[in-house]
């Protein structure tokens, strides 16, 4: 659960640093575990920042600290004290109002990991991947989500669901789930992947391909395409139901709960927008068909020599191979 804002709002608005030499002003704030807690305010530019102080936990010399548009991580004096200190600072350009909730999200989700029982280490990755969502949030726009993203962001949420219920573990299932994080598919599960279309038409399935390397199954096999066919109305669920109802099925499994919360904001799902999702949708069907020979794809191999993009469109009730359970793909993975 996030910190309240005003634990962070508070101690920003008690500090000012004019000093013209660089330097940070700082207000030590309730720790999480073992790790120390400061919010702050670096000099000159006076930009608000929370400080972390890991007592022996290190990162490695070559190790790349994520960046967003609204914010920086770097490595911050430590005073000698021996700590690795981490500071997360706003960007002058960046939206104070957003700079808080992520503070108040970053810590929460330290705070919930060391009441887990997280060591030292596993803790600076929790900061790390929490900073990392945020990373992708705001390289999406840190906007609500557009219809289109709405509509596919049920699908893969569906399809999670889905494995979830076949027996993949809740935590396994999620971490699996690797699109909202760049990553080329939806899920890269067992020994393949899975990557998930949605649609409202109910003539066709029309299918948005985004790259080249996104039907390329060189890399992994089995490669599979799901195709959720959803019905707007007044019935079904909208999307903030069914993220509670995945927050439900993950509830009492601390890892598997730090990294929905994850895939969710490196998706573009905030909370604070949930009510701005009203829509409502049932799933009519699903079609599970392998991508092989014989599939209607563009890949690096097959486009002329000089084609290095490519966007295109395919119809999946049109594509070459039967549907098969998702039981059926699962197995075939490897992941039951």
């Amino acid at each position: 659960m996030a910190r309240p804002s005003e634990e962070f709002l508070l101690a920003w608005s008690s500090l000012c640093s004019g000093d013209p030499a660089p330097g940070w002003q700082a207000i030590a704030l309730p720790p999480a575990g073992r790790i120390d807690i400061q919010a702050g305010r670096r000099s000159p530019d006076n930009a608000e920042a929370i400080l972390l102080g890991f007592p022996s936990a290190r990162l490695a010399p070559a190790e790349k600290l994520p960046e967003g548009q609204g914010f920086s991580v770097e490595r911050a004096d430590s005073d000698g004290a021996g700590l690795l200190r981490i500071a997360l600072t706003r960007r002058a350009a960046g939206s104070a109002e957003l700079f808080a909730a992520m503070a108040c999200d970053v810590v929460g989700a330290l705070d919930e990991a060391a009441a887990a029982g997280a060591a030292e280490p596993k803790l600076l990755q929790v900061f790390l991947g929490r900073v990392g969502a945020w990373q992708e949030f705001m390289r999406k726009g840190s906007q609500s989500l557009s219809p289109e993203a709405e509509i596919g962001l049920v699908g893969e949420l569906t399809l999670l669901r889905a494995i979830i219920d076949e027996g993949v573990t809740v935590a396994s299932a999620i971490e699996s789930w690797v699109g909202p994080l760049d990553g080329v598919r939806d899920f890269e599960i067992g020994t393949g992947a899975l990557e998930v279309k949605a649609t409202l038409s109910a003539t066709g399935f029309p299918a948005k391909i985004s790259s080249l390397e996104q039907l390329d199954d060189s890399a992994r096999q089995p490669l599979f395409l799901a195709g959720a066919r959803l019905r707007q109305g007044e019935t079904g669920q909208s999307l903030p139901e069914l993220v509670e109802e995945m927050r439900d099925v993950a509830a009492g499994e601390a890892e598997a709960v730090r990294l929905f919360s994850e895939r969710l904001i490196a998706a573009g799902y905030f909370d604070a927008h949930a009510d701005r999702y009203i829509r409502r949708f049932t799933l009519v069907d699903t079609r599970v068909v392998e991508v092989k020979e014989g599939f209607p794809r563009l890949m690096p191999g097959n486009v002329p020599l000089g084609v290095t993009k490519a966007t295109y469109e395919i119809d999946l009730d049109k594509a070459a191979g039967p549907s098969i359970p998702a039981a059926d793909a699962l197995k075939k993975l490897g992941a039951i």
